[in-house]
């Protein structure tokens, strides 16, 4: 007994803690109020309520809308005394809920006009990597046809790169692909211009070995791989390939990787069953491509040599399903380039998205290249039903990627975005208004344990797990568990698991109002009724109705307007549950009575 005093003890002050704690999201900005009246109330119960706030407060509340009407949903404006103010008046009575108006900002979302229909850069999950980083330090080489300063690349960073076709320092673009390619790693980014880039803080290194006709020899990429390596690259994305195995461009790969490169390249578009060279080369990472649904793209190399996949379109249906980026085409009558926004298809556009974020990764503090490599295809939503290899470790996953990376060096402030971001936990279910849900679910648990405590000392029954888990079950169900769940995972068997017995009449549809079949006195009822006679079960129904007792007992003191199905929040819905609190606490000493003269 002494321990279970020491327990509720324990759980008190607990209980004490957490209602004072203020938490993380309320460090959140606002200078208005929210004020969700009863719906149960009259017309002009509200108009009173609105008009003693202005006589006491000198605040005027408005609807917030032409729809809050209905739902007598108002705003006012205030501060955080206010707030607490207005929380502790009369006005909570005639109120769902008082609380913060927060504002709240969209995520990174670039101000590039075409960002919309980059479908790519959402398949991927780029907004939530940004949100960390940009690629800032990093440096991607793109070895492809050159790279030419389009507007939309004006103000992307530049270090010298090198022209291996004509032997020149100048590696400017001839041909339209490696533009694209470089686009799609860096393109300038809330520019009010164009569309925008995956790692846009990055610097890109020009590097031309594909001729105007996009051909180009193993002689000129092996020299443009070691050029790579030895002045500064950290990341090499190569969007071209062919057959045939060659020792020169395996030794630069190996020389790169030696340096700390993370080496990316395309798989092919021969629709075959295996990468082209260089993806299948140890040490480089193999990109095949999927389309806007999410599907193989049916150009796309498979099976050996793939790694992973990404984004690389299919324009088969309409350029809106290719890869959008600034680039150049030459005019047939003038031979010179000029800017166009193209959408291109091919294994070559889906590469340097894994290049892209590659470099986010490496920005995020991870230099080695096997775990660059590594976390990209950890971090990858798999695809389990893919026998022939169609998509590597899975598809890439920025966001994810950037988390992984960040894995260890999350500080207390980033700890719950961490959980919430990977699908482990909802802080909101404890931080914000979680509290005042938390509070009296500690004590209904605490109430229960009090309640036998109290029943013990006239009619002795010894402490079991099977009472013990009928008090849980009764009062406060594995609660912990609500704030749990699963990304693409129902959530209903957590609400289900996270119940008490008064709650399993609306946990599937998620509901906070309570049914009165189950908030009641009927099934503890019906459970001593059918246990009592049994050896073991008979405490757990004991317990169970003692729980009921707690639970109900506490929803109609403590929690603010309890809801029932058909009776509403009003004090209709108070008494019913005071009432039948009382039923199940007497109902519990009558069962233990009845055993006392058994005995």
């Amino acid at each position: 007994m002494k321990k279970i005093f020491l327990l509720a003890l324990f759980l008190v002050g607990l209980s004490w803690a957490l209602f004072n704690f203020k938490g993380l999201a309320n460090q959140g900005t606002f200078d208005a109020i929210v004020l969700d009246f009863r719906e149960d109330l009259a017309a002009g119960q509200v108009e009173r309520q609105l008009d003693q706030l202005g006589d006491r407060y000198g605040v005027k509340a408005r609807l917030n809308s032409e729809f809050s009407r209905e739902d007598n949903f108002y705003i006012v404006e205030g501060d955080r005394q206010l707030l607490k103010t207005l929380k502790k008046s009369e006005l909570s009575k005639y109120t769902e809920y008082i609380e913060p108006d927060y504002q709240y900002k969209a995520l990174t979302i670039p101000n590039d006009p075409l960002y919309g229909q980059q479908w790519n850069f959402r398949s991927i999950n780029l907004e939530k990597a940004w949100e960390n980083t940009k690629g800032n330090g990093i440096t991607v080489a793109a070895i492809d046809t050159g790279v030419s300063k389009v507007p939309d690349l004006k103000d992307t960073q530049f270090v010298k790169g090198y022209d291996f076709v004509n032997d020149r320092e100048l590696a400017d673009d001839d041909n339209g692909h490696g533009t694209h390619v470089a686009g799609t790693i860096a393109q300038t980014t809330n520019n009010n211009y164009g569309v925008a880039g995956i790692a846009y803080e990055a610097k890109i290194m020009p590097l031309k070995v594909l001729s105007a006709g996009g051909g180009g020899n193993i002689g000129d990429i092996a020299e443009a791989i070691k050029f790579a390596a030895n002045n500064g690259a950290d990341v090499i994305n190569m969007s071209l390939g062919g057959a045939g195995e060659s020792q020169a461009m395996k030794e630069a790969i190996a020389y790169a990787h030696e340096k700390g490169v993370v080496v990316v390249a395309a798989a092919g578009n021969e629709n075959r069953n295996s990468a082209s060279y260089p993806a299948r080369y140890t040490h480089v990472i193999g990109v095949a491509a999927i389309d806007s649904t999410g599907q193989k793209a049916p150009y796309s190399n498979f099976g050996a040599g793939v790694d992973i996949s990404a984004p690389g379109g299919d324009t088969s249906k309409g350029e809106s399903g290719g890869i959008l980026q600034n680039t150049i085409a030459i005019d047939p009558d003038t031979r010179r380039p000029t800017s166009v926004f193209k959408a291109f298809q091919g294994t070559s556009m889906a590469a340097p998205h894994v290049a892209g974020v590659a470099a986010l990764v490496k920005a995020s503090g991870v230099e080695n290249p096997d775990e660059v490599a590594e976390i990209l295809k950890q971090s990858a939503r798999v695809i389990k039903d893919d026998p022939l290899n169609h998509f590597g470790a899975g598809q890439l996953d920025a966001a994810n990627a950037v988390q992984l990376a960040m894995h260890g060096k999350i500080d207390f402030r980033d700890f719950f975005r961490w959980l919430r971001d990977n699908g482990y936990l909802n802080p909101g279910f404890w931080i914000d208004g979680g509290v005042y849900t938390l509070v009296p679910k500690l004590l209904m648990m605490v109430g229960s344990y009090l309640l036998a405590w109290l029943l013990k000392t006239y009619f002795p029954f010894g402490w079991t797990w099977s009472m013990a888990s009928g008090l849980i079950f009764g009062s406060s169900g594995l609660f912990v568990l609500r704030g749990f769940y699963i990304f693409d995972l129902p959530q209903w068997p957590m609400r289900v698991m996270g119940s008490s017995l008064p709650e399993l009449g609306t946990a599937i549809q998620g509901s906070s109002a309570l049914n009165p079949i189950f908030a009641s006195v009927l099934i503890p009822g019906i459970l001593i009724v059918l246990l009592l006679g049994h050896p073991q079960w008979k405490n757990f129904a004991i317990g169970t109705t003692l729980g009921v007792a707690s639970c109900l007992a506490i929803s109609a003191v403590l929690v603010p307007g309890p809801m029932l199905l058909w009776l509403g929040s009003g004090l209709g819905a108070r008494a019913f549950l005071l009432v039948n609190a009382f039923l199940c606490f007497g109902l519990a000493r009558l069962a233990l009575k009845g055993e006392e003269k058994f005995a």
